[in-house]
Order: C-alpha cells, then sequence, then structure tokens
C-alpha cells in the first residue's frame, strides 16, 4: 500500500476491484489527494481487511470474482459493525436499472466506468462530507419516532430501528421540517448537498427505502408523495 507523503491524513478508502491496473490507478489517485487506502481483490480479502482495520469508505466493484460486489453490499448493510460505512459502486453497467439496483442495495453513489478521477474524487468527497456531517440539534421525537443525531439511531416505541447514513439524514430533514412539501430538487439540495452528480431519481429511491424500513413500525404513511410536486412529512 502507497502512503500519502503530507502530514495531513485523510480518510482511509477500500478499495475492492479484482483488475489490478484499476485498483494501482485508484490507489495513486488517492494518496496524490492525502487519502490512505486499502486493497482487496474479492470479497474475502476485503473481509480480512475490515476485521482489522475498518475504512471510512468503500470503492466497490459490481462485478467481482465469487461473491458479486451487489451481494456483498448488502451483507455490509445487514452487518451492525459495516451497516453505516459508505459505498460508492463502481461498474461498467450504466442503465437506469442497474443504477436503482445498486442503489437499492445501499451504495450511496454509483459511479459508471469509465470514470474520470476528478469525476470520481468529487464524489468521494461529497459522500463523505454527507455522511459525516454532524446533527446540530439534540434527540427528536414524533409521536414515538425518535431520532438521534449524535449517535446516528432511530427508534420507535423504543425499538431500534436498523437504517442507513442516507436514510437517516433523509428522516432527520423531514422530521424537522414537517408539513411542508419539498421538490425532488430541493431535497438533492438539502440531503445530498448542492452536488451535480446526484440524479432526482436518487430522491424515489431512497423515499422508498425509507418508507420499507419504517413500515414494521407503521410510520411510513408520515411520508406523502404530493403528486406532481414531490413529498412531505406529516406526522398528523
Amino acid at each position: 500500500m502507497l502512503e500519502a507523503n503530507n502530514d495531513t491524513m485523510k480518510s482511509k478508502i477500500l478499495i475492492i476491484e479484482d483488475e489490478s491496473a484499476i485498483r494501482e490507478m485508484l490507489g495513486y489517485t488517492l494518496v496524490k489527494e492525502g487519502f490512505s487506502f486499502d486493497e482487496a481483490a474479492d470479497v474475502d480479502e476485503a473481509r480480512s481487511l475490515m476485521g482489522r482495520n475498518k475504512p471510512d469508505l468503500i470503492l466497490l466493484d459490481w462485478m467481482l470474482p465469487g461473491v458479486s460486489g451487489i451481494d456483498y453490499a448488502r451483507r455490509i448493510r445487514n452487518d451492525p459493525d459495516t451497516r453505516d460505512i459508505p459505498i460508492i459502486m463502481l461498474t461498467a453497467r450504466g442503465g437506469e436499472g442497474d443504477k436503482i439496483k445498486g442503489l437499492d442495495t445501499g451504495a450511496d453513489d454509483y459511479v459508471t466506468k469509465p470514470f474520470s478521477t476528478k469525476e470520481l474524487l468529487s464524489r468521494i468527497k461529497a459522500v463523505l462530507r454527507r455522511t459525516t456531517q454532524a446533527g446540530d440539534e439534540g434527540s427528536i421525537e414524533v409521536n414515538g419516532l425518535m431520532l438521534d443525531p449524535e449517535t446516528y439511531r432511530v427508534t420507535a416505541n423504543g425499538q431500534p430501528i436498523e437504517i442507513s447514513p442516507t436514510e437517516f439524514r433523509l428522516l432527520q430533514f423531514f422530521i424537522t421540517h414537517p408539513e411542508r412539501v419539498y421538490s425532488r430538487t430541493q431535497l438533492l439540495d438539502q440531503v445530498w448537498g448542492q452536488n451535480i452528480y446526484v440524479e432526482e431519481r436518487t430522491v424515489d429511491v431512497h423515499i422508498r427505502r425509507l418508507r420499507k424500513t419504517l413500515a414494521p413500525y407503521q410510520f411510513d404513511n408520515y411520508i406523502q408523495t404530493v403528486r406532481s410536486v414531490g413529498y412531505r412529512f406529516s406526522p398528523q
């Protein structure tokens, strides 16, 4: 593994990619920008690395030998020890259906090969900003649905809810801005930040996932679709 030659070490990135040339290119790019990194050619190697040193973000190739990147993303999201780690999916599959499938597994972003290193770095920084941004307010509670910005935990009538970082930020925004209708563009700006790489379709995917997460606790109907406009959080 290369080491950054500056004194200010940034976040550690785990590259999971079976092509050594791509791993080398990505590693060089990350170190040049001040990041550190680990690299793995398959899921078994990645799991070993993560067991020793949990990364701050994962660059995950879709097509891996053995266990695919999609399947491994699901495992990461289902494991309490790793579910909060942001994932950027790397793949040559650029169709809308593939992007939605990638996001549905819990990926925070989706980058289509071939990609420019500048674009990838912008996406890495954007994902890290929005997943490490701390909430200023204390715990928030609405009708038994409680959200704690400091610990990134959500409970429903005292029962813990497993929720991804992106859905947490989306719920946090909704719960602190009730009864107002927000367009997809406004939600992108408020929840994802002014990031030109995130498509409006992403909002629909995460709204669907958030509703599915809240459904067992009967809070999914709090998120209402306002036809041709956007979404509203209404706990009435």
